[in-house]
């Protein structure tokens, strides 16, 4: 029986997107089609299992060695950054983090800033690399209104298109770093697994050739 990898990925677009780059480069994917509501599934020729999990598990997962591959967003990444290796820049799921405000902020006043955000780690780098003392508010919810109430100075966030920032009267001030989907890897599971390196080999062939703009 072929040695099976087990593929941990985030449900959603990231799903979708891995699989579609899973079919360029030549695997078959196509027993993914119609999941319903199960998370576990095995590909009928034994080659592959897949996890659907929320994002933040995928490093865990991986980690704990329970998947050998874990495709999840860089900011996941960021906020979890140990206990795996980052293979691969798979070049979708493109977006930034960003620090965002009301039009009244003011990021030069040297008092010390609130900055609400579900990327506490990220923040706090972000702050500290440029010597700025900061109070960090974490906010499971939706952060955007945040500053509109008087919770925080400004937040770290993800931004896409920018959209939900301007429907709440926001604008970005600052962007701190690109995001996108990454490919990880359990470490005892490159050593050991022989299938591991060459799987890799095949993703980075397709990846390596596409045209990316920096969002």
């Amino acid at each position: 029986m072929a040695e099976r990898l087990t593929i941990a990925l985030m449900k959603g677009r990231i799903e979708q997107e891995t699989l579609q780059l899973l079919g360029k480069a030549g695997f078959d994917v196509t027993f993914m089609a119609d999941k319903g509501r199960h998370l576990i599934f095995d590909s009928p020729d034994g080659r592959f299992r897949f996890l659907l999990v929320k994002a933040p598990d995928v490093t865990t997962y991986v980690r704990h060695g329970v998947a050998d591959v874990g495709i999840v967003g860089k900011d996941v990444l960021m906020e979890h950054p140990s206990g795996y290796l980052e293979m691969l820049d798979l070049n979708f799921g493109l977006c930034k983090f960003s620090v965002a405000s009301t039009k009244d902020y003011n990021p030069t006043d040297h008092k010390r800033k609130r900055i609400a955000t579900k990327y506490p780690t990220v923040a706090r780098e972000h702050f500290n690399r440029k010597g700025e003392d900061v109070e960090i508010i974490s906010i499971q919810g939706s952060v955007e209104i945040a500053p509109i109430i008087g919770l925080a100075d400004a937040i770290v966030d993800i931004v896409e298109t920018g959209s939900t920032l301007v429907a709440n009267g926001l604008e970005v001030y600052e962007d701190i770093c690109r995001i996108s989907a990454r490919l990880i890897v359990n470490k005892a599971a490159l050593k050991n697994k022989s299938t591991l390196l060459p799987f890799i080999r095949q993703l980075e062939g397709i990846v390596g050739n596409r045209e990316v703009p920096f969002v």
